[in-house]
This record gives structure tokens, C-alpha cells and sequence, in this order.
């Protein structure tokens, strides 16, 4: 008989490096999918790792690979620290997304570090991870792979809207699951918000409070990326090349924060039907940013759902935990409508300690 649940261990390093998202999730299969979070924390990244990450995207091979093997090292403490604080002891395995470095798939390259079989003997566990890769290698965007579980997690919802360093949708078009990347999000507010010593702009008040730069905003708006048509993924590269430039003006930070959120509220309004009767449901630390979500909500009749807390804060890891099953049932969890990839397939390393 095959296996009905399974009890695992997701966990997400998103590019806003806000920290190790991990979720201690149940995964049972009847006639659908049903989930629990049972406990999840967010473990804030020490200074040293946060510049480490940051800067790691200039490093030559020598230095990706010592990064590789000292993250992997890392990552498995971390891990390892969690099981322990939660006394979880029974698992089916531990679901990894690691560290995106580099996300090239247009070179046919992308770079998650921390993915190394060293994580399972390290842990003592079995690790599903590196799911990007063989995605790319079928000629895919490698991203985003959270749709599958939007699918099969989350279907009354006619969008599903993350708002994480970048803002990515997931809907259904024409009977296909598409998804995509809208904009950079965190990734770009973060960098604002640390001008003025702060992790974050709490609730979006420093934005609230500046101007709008309606020239900078409608030249944020030209950019070519918004005009091209899904499957289209987004990187810190784009970002250090179209995006940080324009805002090296002589705005203050609260007109740029200001002028930013707008650009992003547009763009992610853009996406939707404009139709009262579709559901939203938003996830992701932008959720809480109560003037971006202000924003989009001027700009659509749609239904915005903020689900609970747990998940908003932890859906990505969630899924991540929910394709690592599906690979160790050998079903299908990187769809090719949403990334460009020849086929669909199941994609993951799997390692044993």
C-alpha cells in the first residue's frame, strides 16, 4: 500500500537573506493533498553570513566552492539546532531549497548552495533538494517552483501572489497553471530601508510618509522585463543591473521608498482580472508591508485573502517540504506551462546519510 503521510522538514533561504525559513510540516494524501504546519521559525542570518551571501555573486569557482561546503556546514547546524529545540525525531525527510547565488538560466546555469551530500550525512537524515537544476538543464527558467503546490495546496484561490524578495503569481490560464516573477519586491525595499540602519520599513511607514518621484516611477515602469510575456524569471543580477542604478539619485530614502512601493503595487495589480469574485491569496513578509498592500488593493476589485500567519510567513518552505514528497513518490513537481521546460518532471537530488 502506498504511503498516505509523511512528516518533513522544509526549508527556504529566500534573496532578501531575512534568514532560514524552516517548517515542520504533516503531509497526508486521501483523495487531495492536506498539510499541517505543526512548528516553523524563521533563524536570522549572523552578520558574517549576511555579507558573505550578499557578496557571493562576484566569486570566482575556487571561492563558490569553499562558500558551497562552509553553508552546507551551516545550514546542517541550523537544521540540526531546530530538530533538536523541537524534539522532532520521526522524519521522512528534510526538504531543501538552499541559497540561490546565481540564477542564469538563460546561460543555462543556476547555483543553489548548501545542496551538497554532505547535508544528509551531516544531519543524519534523508535530504531532497537542488530542485532547480534539471529544470534548466530541460531548458526551463528553473523557477518558480512553488506553483505545483499552489495547485494542489491551494486551489479555491485564483491567484497566488507571493511577496517575497520578489513578487511572483501563480494562476491558471486558458486550463494551464502559469506562473511567474512580476518584480523585485524585498530585495529592493531591504536595500532602501538599510540607508537608514534598519532590517526593514515596518509596515511600509517610511514609505507612507515620502513622496512620489513620478519620473523615476515612470521610468521604473519602461523597464523591458515588464513587457515580455510568462515564462519569465527574475535575479539579483537584473536587479544590480536595471534597478539600484536608478535609484542612485538624489532622492531621499523615504521618496524612494514611496516611489518604489507604487511601481510595485502597479505591476502586481496588472497581473489580476480585475474581477470581485477572484481570490488572492497573499503570502510572503510583503503581506504585512500594510502600505504596499494599500496600494495594490486601490488598484483591483479582486478578493485579497491574507491567510494566517503561518502561512504567510511560511508557504514557501511549506512547498518546498511538498516537493520534496512528491519527488520521493516520484510524481511530478516542477510543471513545464510554468517554467518553459520540454516536459513536465520530478526533479530533486536525493541523498541518504
Amino acid at each position: 500500500m502506498e504511503k498516505i503521510r509523511y512528516d518533513v522538514l522544509g526549508v527556504m533561504s529566500g534573496t532578501s537573506l531575512d534568514g532560514i525559513d524552516l517548517a515542520f510540516i504533516q503531509f497526508e494524501f486521501r483523495d487531495s493533498w492536506e498539510y499541517q504546519i505543526i512548528t516553523a521559525d524563521t533563524l536570522a542570518y549572523p552578520a558574517e553570513w549576511q555579507k558573505r551571501l550578499s557578496e557571493a555573486i562576484s566569486y570566482n569557482d575556487q571561492q563558490l566552492h569553499e562558500l558551497d561546503e562552509q553553508y552546507t556546514q551551516f545550514l546542517a547546524e541550523t537544521i540540526s539546532g531546530f530538530l533538536t529545540k523541537n524534539n522532532i525525531k520521526e522524519l521522512d525527510a528534510i526538504c531543501s531549497h538552499g541559497h540561490t547565488i546565481k540564477h542564469e538560466p538563460e546561460n543555462g546555469y543556476t547555483l543553489q548552495i548548501g545542496n551538497l551530500p554532505e547535508l544528509a550525512q551531516l544531519t543524519g537524515r534523508k535530504v531532497v533538494c537542488n530542485f532547480r537544476v534539471q529544470d534548466v538543464k530541460l531548458g526551463g527558467q528553473g523557477a518558480p517552483l512553488v506553483p505545483i503546490g499552489d495547485e494542489l495546496l491551494f486551489p479555491a484561490y485564483q491567484y497566488c501572489l507571493n511577496l517575497g524578495g520578489f513578487a511572483n503569481v501563480s494562476t491558471v490560464l486558458n486550463g494551464q497553471r502559469v506562473a511567474y516573477d512580476i518584480c523585485p519586491v524585498n530585495t529592493v525595499l531591504n536595500f532602501l530601508a538599510a540607508e537608514l540602519h534598519l532590517a526593514y520599513d515596518r509596515n511600509g511607514e517610511i514609505a507612507a510618509s515620502g513622496t512620489t518621484d513620478k519620473a523615476l516611477l515612470q521610468q521604473l515602469n519602461a523597464l523591458e522585463f515588464y513587457f515580455q510575456k510568462p515564462p519569465k524569471s527574475l535575479g539579483i543580477e537584473w536587479v544590480n543591473k536595471h534597478i539600484f542604478p536608478m535609484l542612485n539619485n538624489k532622492d531621499s530614502i523615504p521618496t524612494l521608498l514611496n516611489t518604489y512601493t507604487l511601481h510595485a503595487a502597479i505591476q502586481i495589480s496588472e497581473m489580476f482580472d480585475n474581477k470581485p469574485a477572484s481570490k488572492v491569496l497573499v503570502t510572503g513578509g510583503g503581506a504585512f508591508n500594510g502600505f504596499l498592500m494599500d496600494q495594490i488593493k486601490k488598484r483591483t476589485k479582486n478578493e485579497i485573502v491574507i491567510p494566517s500567519p503561518k502561512v504567510v510567513n511560511f508557504k514557501e518552505a511549506l512547498i518546498f517540504g511538498f516537493l520534496g514528497v512528491l519527488r520521493l513518490r516520484n510524481e511530478v513537481n516542477v510543471l513545464s506551462s510554468v517554467t518553459g521546460a520540454s516536459k513536465n518532471h520530478s526533479s530533486g537530488n536525493i541523498f541518504t546519510p
